[in-house]
């Protein structure tokens, strides 16, 4: 082909794709998602209150939900490790044997758990002094938020702004953090964080409410 019927030629695709390009953006459709629904098996089981904080931030319970039934204690526990290996679910090493117990005990077969790790023993007290940013590392806080600029949540400078002149800023953001919730900053879900304790959720919301 000659250089200037080459030419032409990539000059006449090139305007086709661009036609085509603007068809589908004139044509382009908002696709809406159907709200989550499902919800974690409550169970007393410390692997519980770790599926609520960390199994959301990343899917829905119905990622969990649509697993093998059957599946065992050695599998769950794999399935664990993956996660926080393959793709940095942010898992301490300590919580992959409580979280598999939950999950298989819950989701799975509870044939397969030892007797011993169904077993409650009670909750862990709460530390006298609290260190706000392993609070945060350990809860994952900051995957989702950032001083002051908005990532998967808004950022503490945003909530910290929006309840400067509330009254009951402090109680209300301590049972925010704890139930989690959806529809206060857009469609996202916050996970419930069921496990702090009353000074680890006063830490988290003076913390929040100190960068105003």
């Amino acid at each position: 082909m000659p250089l200037a019927g080459r030419s032409a030629y990539i000059l006449a695709c090139a305007v086709a794709l661009g036609a085509a390009s603007g068809a589908a953006s004139t044509n382009s459709r908002d696709i809406k998602l159907p709200p989550e629904t499902a919800v974690l098996t409550a169970s007393p089981l410390p692997g519980y209150q770790i599926a609520a904080q960390k199994c959301s931030i990343c899917h829905s319970v119905d990622y969990i939900t649509l697993q093998p039934p059957a599946m065992s204690l050695k599998q769950w526990t794999g399935e664990v490790a993956k996660m926080q290996h393959a793709y940095g679910a942010p898992l301490d090493d300590s919580e992959i044997k409580p979280l598999a117990v939950y999950l298989t005990a819950a989701y799975g077969d509870a044939t397969s758990v030892p007797a011993a790790d169904m077993t409650v023993t009670g909750t862990v007290p709460a530390a006298a002094g609290i260190d706000v940013q392993a609070l945060l590392d350990k809860n994952a806080c900051l995957s989702c938020h950032t001083r002051d600029k908005p990532l998967v949540g808004p950022s503490y400078d945003d909530v910290a702004a929006k309840y400067r002149n509330d009254p009951k800023a402090e109680p209300t953001l301590e049972e925010n953090i704890r139930a989690g919730g959806t529809n206060r900053w857009g469609q996202v879900p916050m996970p419930a964080f069921p496990n702090l304790n009353a000074q680890e959720l006063k830490a988290l919301a003076d913390f929040v409410l100190g960068q105003r």
